[in-house]
């Protein structure tokens, strides 16, 4: 039997920067990032999508 994996989701950050204000868990530095995030289906792409995160320097903790 034989499974071959046709589905990928592929998730790059396209860049970083300093984001006003304190992580409320432990008052480290905030940063935002863009992160890209695309679905395809036997390489033809489906969904694709740029977001902005934000995430604590200090804990690594989504806000």
């Amino acid at each position: 039997m034989c499974f071959v994996f046709v589905c990928d989701q592929d998730e790059r950050i396209l860049g970083r920067q300093p984001a006003p204000g304190a992580c409320p868990y432990c008052g480290g530095a905030v940063q935002a990032m863009d992160v890209e995030k695309r679905w395809t289906f036997c390489f033809l792409p489906l969904y694709f999508n740029t977001k902005r995160k934000h995430y604590c320097s200090r804990c690594s903790r989504r806000l």
